[in-house]
């Protein structure tokens, strides 16, 4: 029996796999290191280095991360990334407005995770694919008459890989509650809406992002560069900001830059290697 486990110790870290999933640290603050790094000659669909995750900026909220072992995730999802026969492994939707979500996903898709309450009920996610953990916070969002609230009409989903945390704002109509604070964590990524106004104005959303502790800002949902050149100005006191001029990023723990920087990225639809 000595000898059996002393072998089962030997052998355990040949054992493990790519699809295990680094522990990451939501709840727990953790110092970034310096050297954001931008692979321009990567792509979508290209292998990724261990520990490392790709972000596509599709379009306006939508976003496709990849992993390492292969895992595809994509937010807000609309059905359409572009002519591409990519079926990701997991979608998540919000449906403040149809440019965020898809009555009909393509029923090949795995796993659909629907951010908004259904039947009064707050939509609660907790799906964990080895590599990937997919989780969400609710938030509200306003009605469809003036005044009125739809209550946990919106997710934030959190996406725990490669011992990152990244997270999806989604339609956000409301700065998060201390609760709702907590449940993120500190997020290293996060994808922020910069319209100024059909989602948070944008000193909020500043506000937002900035408590969050986030490492990298991804700007979506602006409709014009007007919108995006103000958020851009707002919050130059207090992050870098980098125009790497492409349609994705690939970041890591190691790659986390030491200074807070928001990356304006380019949407690009996917388009399958010819």
């Amino acid at each position: 029996m000595i000898r059996l486990a002393l072998l089962c110790l030997v052998l355990f870290p040949v054992l493990a796999t790519a699809q295990e999933r680094r522990p990451s640290h939501c709840i727990a603050l953790a110092n970034a290191a310096p050297g954001l790094e931008y692979v321009q000659l990567a792509a979508y669909g290209a292998p990724l280095d261990e520990h490392t995750v790709r972000i596509n900026y599709v379009d306006h909220s939508m976003f496709l991360i990849e992993t390492p072992g292969g895992l595809t995730a994509a937010t807000d999802f609309t059905g359409f990334m572009g002519p591409t026969t990519l079926i990701p492994d997991v979608v998540t939707m919000n449906n403040a407005h149809n440019t965020h979500w898809t009555a009909a996903p393509d029923p090949a898709i795995p796993h659909v995770l629907q951010g908004w309450a259904k039947g009064g009920v707050a939509a609660d996610h907790y799906l964990d694919l080895g590599e990937m953990l997919v989780r969400n916070v609710p938030t509200d969002v306003r009605g469809y008459d003036s005044g009125s609230v739809r209550e946990n009409g919106n997710s934030i989903f959190v996406f725990e890989v490669a011992g990152l945390c990244i997270g999806h704002l989604g339609h956000l109509h409301h700065e998060p509650d201390a609760a709702q604070y907590a449940a993120l964590g500190r997020l290293d990524v996060v994808m922020a809406p910069v319209d100024g106004g059909r989602t948070l104005d944008l000193p909020t959303m500043i506000r937002v992002v900035t408590r969050l502790r986030s490492s990298i800002v991804l700007p979506m949902h602006w409709f014009s560069g007007h919108s995006l050149e103000r958020f851009l100005e707002g919050i130059a006191g207090d992050f870098a900001v980098e125009r790497p001029g492409s349609g994705f990023i690939e970041v890591s723990l190691r790659s986390l830059p030491s200074r807070p920087t928001v990356v304006v990225l380019e949407p690009t639809l996917l388009r399958d290697a010819e």
